[in-house]
């Protein structure tokens, strides 16, 4: 094994992992945002029949989905920012599962809010 060759079982791998593919998660997302802006400007009609579909518990629970990720992307990109400019880079493991953690607790609240 080389010398600072991080194994997939090790918990940063994970992190870094979650943190790409929360990102790319959410560049997936952003057309859909966007084309959602778009309809309430051309047809508020049919924006109105969206909003009533989004009310559904599924429809929800994906929001818990999205605002997670959106914070899983956030607290990680702080934990590199933090590994890249302070000194005490060897609490990843804390700062990652910190992360985390987080991200599932400001899902949970908006979950929590939106039902």
């Amino acid at each position: 094994m080389a010398v600072g060759w991080i194994s997939r079982a090790h918990p940063l791998w994970f992190a870094f992992l979650l943190h790409r593919l929360s990102g790319l998660a959410l560049a997936l997302f952003l057309p859909v945002h966007f084309s959602i802006l778009a309809m309430a400007l051309r047809h508020p009609a049919r924006l109105d029949g969206f909003l009533q579909w989004a009310q559904a518990p599924a429809v929800k629970l994906a929001e818990f989905g999205l605002v997670f990720l959106l914070s899983v992307h956030f607290f990680g990109g702080l934990r590199l920012l933090a590994l890249e400019f302070l000194p005490w880079s060897e609490r990843q493991k804390t700062l990652a599962l910190g992360a985390v953690s987080l991200a599932l607790l400001l899902g949970g609240v908006f979950l929590l809010r939106a039902w």
